[in-house]
Parts: C-alpha cells; structure tokens; sequence
C-alpha cells in the first residue's frame, strides 16, 4: 500500500494537537479543528489509530475522524467525466 502521508509524534497540550506530517511539524487549535478532541479526556486523546496509508486518524472512543489532507489544507477536484461518444 502507498503512504500518502507519514504521520509521527501526536502529542495535545489543553488546547492545542501537535503533530509531524512527512516531516514537518503543525500545530492546531483543537477547538477550531474538533470540538470532539477539544472536549475529550487525555487518554481518549492519547487512543487514535492512523490509517495505514498515511490518510487519517481515528479516535475510536470519540467516534472522531480527521483527514490530513484536511488538516494541511489540500484539496482534491473531482475526477473529470468523460463525454459518452453516441455511434450512429
């Protein structure tokens, strides 16, 4: 499986989510990012599980998903459709 991206070292102070993404470090205001983490005890902060390509996180205890794309601000466009040809 490809890893999209290589997430290290998730650590939270009171307000804040501090993670390495491929290599750089970012920081987020939990409040702003997920009420749900914002709000959550340390050791269901501390219980997350990261997508093995690299995609996401999950936090199991708090039903909480977050994708790094989302967190690093890239944006997808949807595949272009391809016009059916019409054979007369």
């Amino acid at each position: 499986m490809k890893k999209i991206h290589e997430i290290k070292e998730i650590s939270f102070t009171d307000s804040t989510m501090k993670i390495i993404i491929d290599g750089k470090e970012y920081e987020y205001d939990l409040a702003q990012i997920s009420p749900r983490l914002a709000f959550a005890s340390q050791s269901d902060q501390q219980n997350y599980d990261i997508s093995p390509s690299g995609y996401g996180i999950h936090w199991p205890s708090i039903d909480e998903d977050l994708s790094i794309d989302g967190l690093l601000g890239i944006t997808h466009k949807p595949p272009r459709r391809r016009k059916k040809l019409i054979h007369k």
